[in-house]
């Protein structure tokens, strides 16, 4: 099975659209149209249904999706024990979602980046809301740019920025005109909420209750796009760092979203994270480059 178009694939699969896909691919839709179909064509069934309101999986389509996670996870440690071995010098930057260019990571950090390493290889792994550590803690990255809180047993961590947080809505939402409201507003609302297995002080943080707690109802959601359909569609409701990619607030998005802000939610820290004790000198330098000035925010216990 062709690893390339198991990306492509798990691509569409987290954007739910096809153009965000190939945007996030660098690539146009057309050949990521036909790469789709050659997957399918491969496997002897339909992974995905297409229709105006975007893509969504079919039972073939979750069961590669979860398997194509695995395949490609192992892949990826190979290829960095293979990079080891060979004296390949390389950098793998996790990243969740959009958070490196929110961390200014984008052109002018790797511009700086390169120019104190030109030599070095430097990999982006991006994860979606299932695995906050972007693949750290399963080896598969050198550094990460997320969001905390999470289990950070074993890590260090840099803040880069803190970001109140505010409600995602509907801008027909009854609540959308609120200058501010607090988590017992929304008591009576469906929240979006991630899988099983996911990290469980992250998921009660976003899902606005404490670790421990039973979680708040409603559906999965794995990536930023899902989170906008399951409040555009049905008007679930859930928890979003103030400035991320909405609206500001009294104004509406072009999904026909706002974000109101919350009184009672602790900020969303953006940190950089990296194993404890690592010795790798090309981590030290890609975080103080990240967090410059920022005092340690948390060692391993």
């Amino acid at each position: 099975m062709d690893l390339r178009l198991l990306r492509y694939f798990m691509a569409v699969s987290e954007e739910r659209h096809f153009g965000r896909a190939a945007a996030r691919l660098h690539m146009t839709q057309p050949p990521l149209t036909r790469a789709i179909k050659r997957l399918e064509a491969d496997l002897g069934t339909v992974l995905l249904h297409r229709s105006a309101a975007g893509v969504t999986l079919t039972a073939a389509g979750n069961a590669l999706y979860d398997e194509a996670r695995t395949l490609l996870a192992q892949a990826d440690r190979a290829r960095a024990r293979v990079a080891a071995a060979a004296g390949v010098v390389s950098l793998t930057i996790g990243t969740l979602g959009d958070s490196v260019e929110r961390a200014g990571a984008g052109t002018p950090l790797a511009a700086a980046f390169r120019q104190l390493h030109p030599g070095v290889n430097v990999r982006l792994h991006e994860a979606d809301f299932a695995d906050p550590t972007t693949g750290l803690r399963a080896g598969l990255v050198d550094v990460a740019v997320t969001r905390a809180p999470f289990d950070d047993t074993g890590f260090s961590s840099r803040v880069i920025r803190s970001d109140p947080v505010g409600v995602v809505l509907r801008a027909d939402d009854p609540l959308a005109a609120r200058e501010l409201l607090r988590l017992a507003d929304l008591d009576d609302r469906t929240w979006f909420r991630f899988p099983d297995g996911t990290d469980t002080v992250w998921r009660a943080y976003w899902n606005g209750t404490e670790p421990g707690a039973p979680l708040r109802e409603g559906p999965v959601v794995r990536t930023v796009h899902e989170c906008l359909r399951a409040v555009q569609w049905n008007g679930t409701i859930g928890l979003v760092p103030l400035g991320h990619v909405w609206a500001p607030h009294g104004q509406e998005s072009p999904d026909g979203l706002t974000v109101v802000p919350l009184a009672d939610m602790p900020p969303s820290r953006l940190i950089v994270a990296w194993r404890s004790g690592d010795p790798n000198p090309l981590v030290r330098s890609f975080v103080a480059l990240a967090a410059p000035g920022n005092r340690r925010h948390r060692t391993a216990r």
